[in-house]
């Protein structure tokens, strides 16, 4: 059995980071902080991937995926349909 013991040495003059980040907040200083243009300009892309989220197509375990999977082959000519042991 070993045993680990952690001791933080700090200088006590040294803010932490939480304490640097709160000490930001409170002075102003908005480097550590997104403006709110840049988040709802975020949100204006993201949000339209989120509400058009690819459906989920439930399959058997041990099978090659779903009936809809078969879609993404239609028309092509040289697919042959994988082996499985056990066939």
């Amino acid at each position: 059995m070993t045993e680990l013991t952690f001791t933080e040495a700090s200088d006590p003059e040294e803010m932490s980071a939480y304490e640097e980040l709160l000490e930001d907040a409170m002075s102003g200083n908005q480097i550590h902080f997104s403006r709110q243009d840049y988040v709802e300009e975020a949100w204006r892309i993201v949000d339209p991937i989120l509400d058009n989220a690819t459906p989920v197509h439930p399959y058997k375990p041990g099978t090659w995926g779903p009936d809809a999977a078969m879609n993404l082959v239609k028309g092509v000519t040289q697919w042959a349909t994988p082996w499985l042991p056990g066939d």
